[in-house]
């Protein structure tokens, strides 16, 4: 079993980075596909990138691709999520997933964060 814990959501103006980050505790976290996920109040959880545990292969959907990348440090049980060029369409609860086999249908994860607040400003 892993226990997820984001951080390092917040408050930033259009056109801004933020990196959320996600730690895990448990075990066999280099096992574990990774991804993260968005959700805004009224609306489903939608998946955004997903990284694979056996070759580190990525996937962005459309909306973030060239401006998001993930990565994880297994050696920190971590997973990241730079976000660079952010709008205000980005402002959502955030949240990390881990699967055993995982890309981005919420579905396919077994493990979920609490989640965290980016909020970009116009």
């Amino acid at each position: 079993e892993v226990q997820l814990v984001e951080s390092g959501g917040g408050l930033v103006q259009a056109g801004g980075s933020l990196r959320p980050s996600c730690a895990a505790s448990g075990s066999s976290f280099d096992t574990y596909d990774l991804g993260w996920f968005r959700q805004v109040p009224g609306k489903e959880r939608g998946g955004l990138s997903s990284i694979r545990a056996h070759d580190g292969s990525t996937y962005y959907v459309d909306s973030v691709k060239g401006r998001f990348t993930i990565s994880r440090d297994n050696a920190k049980n971590t997973v990241y999520l730079q976000m660079n060029s952010l709008k205000p369409e980005d402002t959502a609860v955030y949240y990390c997933a881990a699967g055993v086999y995982g890309g981005v249908d919420p579905d396919e994860y077994d493990y979920w964060g609490q989640g965290t607040q980016v909020t970009v400003s116009s």
